[in-house]
């Protein structure tokens, strides 16, 4: 798994796979084998985070949006290497500093917000073992909806989010096309499937009729294609 996950940071990020630095996993959890070829992505805005899952069926992750994996881990991404960093603002080749706490009670269900929530300074490792599963950064969390009742200043993890559904079926959206910079226009559209941030959905426009796609850019909010 770790093979591919270098491979996969090498080419995404540049720089060699052999310059990939992965924080120590949990010795408790355990990684069954997989048959399939992994799909490896950035679910959160940061790049120090990746999620590696072991498809259920063929094909890619894109393909195959609403299937349950059979597992998924979150590793976190000490260094690319030459190439790059996976932490920005931070040395690369040293453990995380930062923790994400939530500043009081949040419900299960609760989309979090950055005002929401606080870094602060994270304790020393443990025997030197990074918490590969800790936050370290407000990007990481913001957007994302809570699986379980965090009471306040308890540490998020990344067992504690899910990627959060921003765009539901059948409800109107704001579609932006183009860019302030030059043009922009904005227009309401049916949304024709849940999307989460970044997830390319499918929309129709109810007065032409017209289908079309666009990218999840927020709550009810998305990005023409």
């Amino acid at each position: 798994m770790q093979a591919q996950v270098r491979q996969w940071m090498a080419q995404t990020s540049g720089g060699s796979p052999d310059e990939v630095q992965i924080a120590p996993m949990d010795n408790r959890l355990q990684v069954l084998p997989c048959e399939r070829v992994l799909w490896i992505d950035h679910p959160f805005a940061s790049r120090e985070t990746v999620r590696v899952r072991c498809p259920a069926v063929a094909g890619s992750a894109a393909q195959n949006v609403n299937v349950t994996p059979l597992w998924q881990v979150y590793l976190r991404i000490l260094s690319v290497g030459s190439g790059g960093s996976a932490r920005s603002g931070a040395a690369a080749s040293g453990p995380a500093t930062k923790m994400v706490v939530v500043r009081q009670l949040q419900q299960r269900g609760t989309v979090l917000m950055p005002e929401m929530l606080q870094e602060v300074d994270a304790p020393a490792p443990v025997n030197g073992q990074v918490d590969a599963t800790q936050l370290t950064s407000l990007q990481d969390a913001t957007m994302a909806e809570l699986v379980r009742d965090l009471p306040a200043g308890t540490p998020v993890r990344t067992h504690d989010i899910r990627r959060a559904v921003l765009v539901k079926m059948g409800q109107q959206v704001m579609m932006t096309v183009g860019n302030s910079a030059d043009f922009q226009i904005r227009v309401r559209v049916e949304a024709l499937q849940d999307g989460r941030m970044g997830e390319q959905v499918k929309l129709k426009n109810t007065e032409s009729g017209r289908n079309m796609s666009g990218v999840v850019t927020g709550p009810n909010a998305v990005k023409g294609l």
